[in-house]
């Protein structure tokens, strides 16, 4: 059985409390596959210093190491016992075979490298909008794979456990340019999404927590340029912000959170400064105008008006 171990840098803890929450599958499944060594929020037996001096000296193997949260060497903000984050990582990063970064902290630094306007507090491999993070980007662990980036703010418990499942069962991972798997962030968020009707006729909602409207062209919303299965892998099996009348706020790209106002759209001229992804703004324009002339009378009433 695969070994992993899970650690903490800079953190709210908000990933770990989502990929407690998992239900396909149960974490009691979950780790029927994988040997826990260490959890920060749920192991209370085990000695983490006699753990990371054993796996230190090669008497412990470790499979898969988990990072949760931003990467410093200070350890006046963090340290795990007398250990920096930043030194656990450099001395177990050519012991094990896998590197997961779980969540945006982990991956590129997000708020707390945002806030600390310290060039030392990172991401593993990134930093904010992809500059250099703690290991090179040229780094691969002992299996040969980089860095293992699951983006998201915090990530949804399946994208962690499909990714984990898929390596211990020897299913080769597809990264795309981010080292995020591709079985996951092919997608983006406005895939599957059940305003896409209103997103094609151009009728959109002036309020949130409607059930109708789209909410890309007055809210904000970055479904259309936000690589994320959301509306495919529904949170709690039942829904999405986007199904709640949320904006997806676009977590899960490395440009988040450097935008300072996540529920509005920025236009120029009345055309989004940001366009769907693969669209000119050419295309959204002439689309916008064909799909506001042939209006559809049916998106304009309430949902529950229609027959």
């Amino acid at each position: 059985m695969k070994n992993l171990l899970w650690l903490q840098g800079l953190s709210c803890s908000g990933n770990s409390q989502s990929f407690l929450c998992s239900e396909e599958p149960f974490i009691s499944d979950f780790f029927e596959k994988v040997n826990l060594l260490w959890h920060p929020e749920i192991s209370y037996d085990t000695d983490l210093m006699e753990l990371l001096r054993n796996a230190f000296e090669n008497k412990i193997k470790i499979d898969f190491l988990i990072i949760e949260g931003s990467i410093t060497k200070d350890k006046r903000f963090h340290r795990i016992g007398k250990y920096s984050i930043k030194y656990t990582i450099n001395k177990l990063k050519h012991k094990v075979d896998y590197i997961i970064a779980v969540g945006n902290c982990a991956v590129h630094g997000n708020y707390p490298a945002l806030y600390s306007k310290n060039p030392d507090v990172t991401g593993v491999q990134y930093g904010l909008n992809g500059e250099k993070g703690l290991l090179p980007k040229k780094f691969k662990t002992k299996s040969g794979y980089p860095v293992i980036n699951i983006t998201g703010c915090p990530v949804h418990p399946e994208w962690i456990t499909k990714t984990v499942l898929s390596l211990v069962y020897g299913f080769p991972l597809k990264l795309d340019s981010l080292n995020r798997p591709k079985e996951l962030y092919m997608y983006l968020s406005h895939d599957g999404c059940i305003r896409n009707e209103y997103f094609e006729w151009k009728v959109e909602s002036e309020e949130f927590g409607t059930k109708e409207g789209c909410l890309f062209y007055n809210l904000g919303c970055r479904g259309p340029l936000t690589h994320a299965p959301c509306n495919k892998i529904l949170w709690n099996g039942k829904s999405s912000k986007t199904r709640a009348g949320m904006p997806c706020i676009g977590c899960t790209e490395f440009n988040f959170p450097l935008r300072e106002n996540y529920f509005k759209t920025e236009k120029n001229m009345g055309i989004p400064e940001e366009v769907p992804l693969g669209v000119t703004k050419r295309a959204y324009i002439m689309v916008t105008g064909m799909a506001k002339t042939f209006k559809n009378e049916r998106l304009v009433k309430k949902l529950e008006e229609t027959d």
